[in-house]
Order: C-alpha cells, then structure tokens, then sequence
C-alpha cells in the first residue's frame, strides 16, 4: 500500500452513433473493409470543405445533458495541427476554446457506500483520426475512422483511487449506451480513455510529475493501470529519485504500464479557429428538442423497479441488460406482479432468448400476453415447471397461453379442498415416511412432496402444496 497521495484525471474519447461521419456523408461504420468507407473530405484533399453534421450537435446537447454539464451557446471549431501519419490534413478539427458542454459532474457510489460526484471540466466535440496497424517495420492507414465523431470528456484531476477510476468509466459507460449517445464498445474502440496519475506525500504539497497511460483498452486495464502507475512512482521517490512527464500506455500481456515517449516540452498545436466551419449558435429550442430524446436513465430506472417492489438484485440485472429493462419499462404503470416478472424476464426469457440469439422484440411476446402469463403464475394456474414445457410455443406461436395450455393438457389444480384430499391419501399411504418426518428426517418431507407431485402429475403449485402437506403431518 503507497503513503502517497494519488491525483488522477480521467479523459474519455467516445464515438458518436450516427449514420455519417462528422464532416461527411461517408457511412460511420465499423469491421467494413479496410478504406472502404472514405472520401476526398476524409482523405484530406486540398480544396475539400468540412459541413457539420446536425446529428452530431443533436447527440453533443444530449451527452452533455446527461453529464449535467453547462451548455454553451455560441461555439466555434478550432484546427489542432500537428504532423503524424493518421492525420491526413496535418491538423484535427475539433473545440480548443468553447466546448460544447463544461462545469458537469457524474456522480458514483464507492463499496464503502459513499458517495462522491466526479468534476468533469469540459466535454467537446472533434473528429477521430484514421487506425495506424503496424505490420513489422510498416505501418499501414484505416481511413474508415477518420472523420468519425467523438466527443472528449475531461475530468477535474478529482479522482483519487483505482476504484473510483472504474467506478466512473463503469458509470460512463451506463449513462451513454442508454442515452443512445454511443454503443461505448470499448473492444472495438468506441470508448477509449486515458488516465493521468501523480503522487505526493501530503495535501499541502505541490502536485506530483504526471505520467499519462494513453489508449487504455478495458476499464479493467485502466484500474490496473492507475495502481502500477503509483506503485512505480512510489519507488522512484522512495529512492530520493525523479522522473521527468512522459506517456505511458497499458501493456495488457504483461499487466504493467510502458513508457512510449517523455515530454521535454509542452505541445504546441497552434489553435486556431476553424475558417471553414461557421459559429454555432444553440437555442433554447435545441436543448428542449435534445433532452426530449433522452430515454429513461438508469438511476431513474432502479429508483422505479425498487418502488414497484422488484429486489435489488433482479433490478440490478434488469438494469444491466438494455433490452429488457426497456421491455420492463412496458409495465412501469400496470397493476401486476413486477417481482414475478422480472424473474420471468431474468430467468426462463432471459435463457431461451440467450439460447436463440434472439432480442425480446423478436417474439410473440406482446405486452398484452407477457401480462397473462405472469397473472397465470401469480394465480398459481401455471408451475415453473409446466411453464418450461411451453415456454418456447409461448415466445413463437400466436396461438393465445390458454389455448397453448389446453392442448397440452396443463390445467393446475388450484382448489384447496382437492389438494388437501390428495395430500390426506398421500400421508395414509405412507406412514413410514411419517414416522421419520416425526423423528426429525427432513428427507422424508421431500420423499412425500414428490409423492403429491406425482399423484397430481405435476398441476399443483408446489409451495401450496407444501404448506397443506406440512400442516397435515402436523
């Protein structure tokens, strides 16, 4: 464990879900074929003009929105020159001087239960570069990225732990995909971040060096980053030594962070505005228009699924998969058992979907049927076990549940009186079983609860079953 202090800024490259690219009509895709989706504007020929795309904006408000950034009215792009080879302009352009969105915060909830807000100092809106795959001694150009819309997000250095480091990129990550901002697909490059670390012994000391790990691949990697990251800083100043700024990137085979190049100098890109990109001006109109589009956030959805009585681990899960927190989102307003359905939607659903490769959408399963079904279970009509026999003709057939139940002859026994009398035959037929039970053998209850399942070939609900059968041994 360091002695030190941990200061830690966290900036966040995310690829925006539009059709076309920022300052093209090139389709915004990903895995096509290498330089497949480019052209002169992404390419960088002389003479070509940027035009700004209106979705981009659209998606810029809303992410700051969610981010609960300020939101600034009049903007303009500036060009970021600098020379390497995925640039193909020799210059990027993106938003130096008046960021789309600032003065914003996200806020996590650490193990421990605290909670704290993460600062985040601005957020604006740029182009991406093209993909650089370096081939031995070659390195070749995708310019399929190139010109594919970003925003960067920039936290205050306010962060001061592996953990909250991937608390935040986790809370990130949830309030974008649902915002539909972005599909924040961090293996395929749409959410990258880098990580800013120093140390220092107490709070009154001036800040530590910086030493940035660049590029960072998984949320994972970048909490484990962050902790090499101290870890080596903490033995350099043990040793009564320095380090100079450099840039670091996280090598995931060996778990360590590596140095890529140290920074003798500050960077010197020469900002200016962008003269071909007019000003832009956003109205009250825009911001109302953007935040109507913004679909319900996931801390909206737990406080909602907790009210209507579902656990906390069923609105955990729920919240963790899109789809069906969307489907849930159905009933939100319907008096009907919402615990039974989230186990339905978590359990028996949530498995024949995974088997099928299919979205929920993609069944029969309308609002209207999905609520049958759980008042069929509520009411004790269907066992789990008769609801795994049907199940899939339930999520393909049109045909109506009932309808489905009669032709496969499931009709649940539902009459107390019936049950009883079952159960009373039952406990005659076995009076060894209920000597044990009377001597303290569990496995005798289980023996004659197997006894009523069969008698009953499996139409009663076993949990009423088991309170008569109980009662009756008493």
């Amino acid at each position: 464990m360091s002695n030190y202090i941990p200061t830690i800024g966290v900036e966040v490259h995310v690829e925006l879900k539009t059709n076309t690219k920022i300052f093209s009509n090139s389709a915004n895709g990903y895995g096509e074929m290498a330089n497949s989706l480019t052209n002169v504007i992404d390419l960088g020929y002389p003479g070509t003009l940027p035009t700004l795309n209106e979705k981009v904006l659209d998606l810029g408000i809303k992410a700051a929105t969610i981010l609960n950034c300020k939101i600034r009215r009049q903007m303009h792009f500036d060009r970021k020159n600098y020379f390497y080879p995925d640039n193909p302009k020799n210059y990027q352009i993106t938003q130096a001087r008046t960021p789309i969105g600032y003065d914003g915060y996200v806020e996590i909830v650490k193990e421990n239960g605290e909670h704290k807000k993460i600062e985040i100092e601005e957020m604006h809106i740029e182009e991406d570069t093209c993909k650089s795959a370096h081939r031995g001694k070659k390195t070749l150009l995708d310019f399929n990225r190139a010109g594919v819309p970003l925003i960067e997000i920039v936290t205050k250095a306010c962060l001061s732990s592996s953990e909250e480091v991937k608390l935040y990129l986790e809370k990130l990550r949830e309030l974008l995909s649902y915002g539909d901002i972005s599909d924040c697909k961090i293996e395929e490059g749409s959410m990258r971040a880098d990580v800013n670390v120093s140390i220092r012994k107490k709070e009154s000391d001036p800040l530590g060096t910086k030493a940035e790990i660049k590029n960072i691949g998984s949320i994972s990697n970048a909490a484990l980053g962050v902790e090499k990251e101290i870890e080596r800083q903490t033995k350099i100043y043990e040793r009564g030594e320095t380090f100079k700024p450099q840039t670091r990137r996280f090598d995931d085979k060996i778990g360590d962070t590596v140095l890529m190049r140290i920074k003798e100098t500050g960077n010197d890109y020469r900002y200016f505005p962008e003269p071909d990109i007019p000003f832009v001006i956003i109205t009250d109109e825009m911001i109302e228009k953007a935040k109507k589009d913004i679909p319900m956030l996931p801390d909206e959805r737990r406080l909602k699924y907790l009210e209507l009585g579902i656990s906390e681990i069923n609105t955990k899960k729920l919240v963790a998969n899109r789809s069906l927190s969307d489907y849930m989102n159905l009933f939100l307003y319907d008096k009907f058992d919402h615990q039974i359905a989230s186990n339905l939607l978590l359990g028996d659903i949530s498995a024949y979907l995974n088997r099928t490769e299919k979205d929920i959408t993609e069944t029969t399963l309308t609002k209207e049927r999905f609520m049958e079904l759980v008042k069929l279970i509520s009411d004790n009509k269907l066992s789990s076990k008769n609801l795994k026999e049907i199940l899939d003709e339930i999520l393909e057939s049109t045909e109506s549940i009932q309808e489905i139940m009669k032709k496969r002859g499931i009709e649940n026994i539902t009459d107390d009186t019936e049950i009883r009398k079952v159960i009373k035959d039952i406990i005659k037929e076995n009076e060894e079983s209920v000597i044990d039970y009377k001597n303290g053998h569990d496995r005798a209850v289980k023996y004659l609860m197997g006894q009523v399942m069969k008698a009953t070939k499996g139409k009663v609900n076993p949990k009423i079953a088991m309170d008569i059968l109980l009662e009756e041994l008493q």
